[in-house]
């Protein structure tokens, strides 16, 4: 099979590189077919011409006509996301697409073209497979296309990667779980871990760890992650990057109803990103150093649940009055944030988590909420979030609503109420000393609603993406405070 680009200029639709030669070779009309289809050259769009004739291995049995829109890195991405949902079953396919652009093209089509090959399941018979092998034609040889592939392969590794862990069902993932597999991709990419069990996050003071999960037979863990760069200084900028990893939220004694729990697997998206963000970094020349907590309990019901009433103290000594034992995120999420404070002294505090509702009411799904301390910083992961096609919308810190979080009792409500996302981010922010710091409230793209482009209905992985787009840079901390301390 071959896949051929082509698009729009004005009124005329035309044929980019390959299409020449094939025309010949076949005697076809491929601008007449796109015309007869009305094809417009949308990124995405896909037109097939069966070749006649063609059997065996080796033979040329179709082409795929593939509009590529503007020809930017996001119709790149959408064009090999087309691609690789239309040759699944194939052994071989060869296009040209990428060869339209530059570099940037080239690693977003690779990202497309792995990102859209997704597969999981647990069926008992096996579902229609990727094309075996894909063919970059017409790029020539050089150092710089060689880069842009390796960047897309890594970042389309960490995509699938944080999907497949957020696809895992929950009879099979629990905190436990989640920490041996961390502790798996540590071993292959070089990085250094550590994982706290129930004892040792009691003796040490995860209050909010350790109550989130009381009620559940899998207790708590917390998984620390360090990346060193090859050329680290003394000084090197250290970022901590800190995912929520509630492994399935039943939303404790504050049930949630079936539908919403229904999903409810994925809730450790944030942490699966960070953890398949954390795997890549090497493959992708971070060049400051990276800290990853993955802060995983699982909010069951029992009669050891958390109560609402209850008056937790986390990491640190901060409390906080439990008034909705749904609002569990952001309990776990305080203890990884004051520990990151308290004993790793970073530069940056980034946490990524499906946290509230709320920012799905505000963004439908599409647009991951960004709240930040620190406009540059904020400027940063906005920047990664459209080159990586996991777009954010920034959200506003709005002190006017810091009184909502008061208690009596508590030095906070964990769910005094709207607006929501909103509130949770305020909520955490007392727990981050003062450094620069961004929240990401995914709760609002944790699910695609059904196959597009580069995503799969289910779980997203959103984030990880996002990351590795951000922490490439040459200076990803460039103009962010080094200490508001």
């Amino acid at each position: 099979m071959v896949a051929l680009p082509f698009l729009r200029d004005g009124d005329s639709l035309l044929l980019g590189p390959g299409s020449a030669e094939l025309v010949d070779a076949l005697d076809a009309d491929l601008i007449g077919l796109l015309e007869l289809r009305d094809a417009q050259g949308t990124a995405g769009e896909v037109v097939e011409h069966p070749v006649l004739g063609g059997s065996g291995s080796s033979a040329l049995q179709s082409v795929l006509l593939v509009g590529v829109g503007e020809a930017g890195p996001g119709d790149l991405r959408r064009a090999g996301a087309a691609v690789a949902r239309r040759t699944r079953g194939r052994e071989r396919v060869a296009t040209s697409v990428p060869a339209l652009t530059h570099d940037a093209g080239l690693r977003a089509f690779v990202e497309g073209l792995v990102l859209g090959s997704f597969t999981f399941h647990r069926r008992s018979s096996e579902p229609t497979p990727p094309a075996r092998e894909f063919v970059i034609a017409g790029m020539g040889r050089h150092a710089s296309h060689s880069d842009a592939l390796e960047a897309g392969l890594a970042t389309g590794r960490a995509g699938w990667g944080a999907r497949t862990l957020a696809q895992v069902p929950a009879n099979e993932k629990n905190p436990a779980w989640l920490a041996e597999r961390a502790t798996e991709l540590a071993g292959d990419s070089g990085l250094d871990v550590e994982v706290w069990d129930e004892k040792r996050l009691a003796a040490e003071g995860f209050g909010g760890l350790l109550a989130v999960g009381q009620a559940s037979a899998t207790p708590p863990r917390l998984v620390r992650l360090d990346y060193q760069p090859s050329a680290a200084k003394r000084r090197t900028p250290h970022v901590v990057l800190i995912g929520k990893g509630i492994t399935f939220d039943t939303g404790g004694l504050s049930i949630k109803p079936a539908d919403a729990m229904a999903t409810m697997k994925r809730d450790m998206t944030g942490a699966g990103a960070v953890l398949a963000a954390m795997a890549e970094l090497h493959a992708v020349g971070c060049p400051v150093r990276v800290t990853g907590l993955l802060a995983c309990a699982e909010n069951a019901v029992s009669g050891s649940s958390l109560r609402p009433g209850d008056v937790i103290r986390h990491y640190g000594g901060r409390t906080s009055e439990v008034t909705n034992t749904d609002a569990e995120g952001r309990l776990v999420l305080a203890d990884a944030l004051a520990y990151a404070v308290s004993q790793l002294r970073p530069t940056v505090l980034v946490d990524v988590a499906t946290l509230t509702g709320a920012v799905k009411v505000a963004l439908g799904q599409r647009l991951g909420g960004l709240f930040a301390s620190d406009d540059t910083l904020a400027n940063h992961l906005l920047a990664a979030g459209t080159a990586s096609g996991e777009p954010l919308w920034r959200m506003p810190l709005a002190d006017d609503y810091e009184e909502r979080l008061k208690s009596t009792i508590a030095d906070a409500d964990n769910a005094p109420g709207g607006p929501g996302a909103v509130v949770a981010a305020l909520f955490l922010r007392h727990f981050t000393g003062g450094l620069p710091w961004a929240h990401l409230d995914i709760a609002s793209v944790g699910d695609a609603p059904g196959d597009s482009y580069e995503w799969s209905a289910g779980p997203t992985g959103f984030g990880a993406r996002l990351l590795l787009h951000w922490l490439e840079q040459r200076r990803p901390l460039a103009g962010v405070p080094s200490s508001r301390r």
